[in-house]
């Protein structure tokens, strides 16, 4: 599986679907452009996440993310636009040495319940390549035109 263009080396990574997966489409890209696979609802009924709340909703199928990878769980944007529903820890990360059912954090932004039947698609996943990377302490840093402005920094005085 391969998040990036191509030319790019394929990533393969392992999965198992769980028992109560049985019956759901297997974990795919909806056209040949998009980035994202496909995160279906793996519970066994409807699940009402009421204004306001957090549930979580599995996923049923555990994955080996190869080292220096990591899967991003992120929203779907129709959901979002629609419904006013997202994922709370948003993109959720899966990482390489977790082994344990994936499962999808969803947030009610809404201004009513909303219902999440078995097999909706409910959110992506995303393959990310981590380069390796060193922490170097330093007493000083190089200087930038921003320099320690912080959020909504960049678009002042911009209109």
């Amino acid at each position: 599986m391969n998040s990036g263009s191509k030319g790019n080396m394929p990533v393969t990574i392992e999965i198992r679907y769980l028992p109560h997966y049985e019956g759901l489409p297997s974990l795919s890209r909806m056209t040949d452009g998009s980035s994202g696979f496909d995160l279906h609802a793996a519970c066994d009924g409807d699940i009402v996440i009421e204004l306001g709340r957090v549930v979580l909703i599995p996923g049923g199928f555990e994955m080996a993310v190869p080292r220096g990878y990591e899967v991003q769980v992120r929203p779907r944007s129709g959901l979002a636009l629609n419904s006013r529903i997202g994922l709370l820890n948003s993109p959720g990360t899966i990482d390489s040495d977790y082994r344990g059912e994936v499962g999808v954090i969803l947030f009610n932004f809404g201004d009513a319940a909303f219902t999440v039947s078995r097999g909706d698609r409910i959110a992506q996943m995303v393959v990310c390549s981590l380069p390796e990377t060193e922490l170097v302490e330093t007493d000083v840093l190089d200087g930038t035109e921003r320099g320690p402005g912080g959020f909504g920094h960049t678009g002042r005085g911009q209109r």
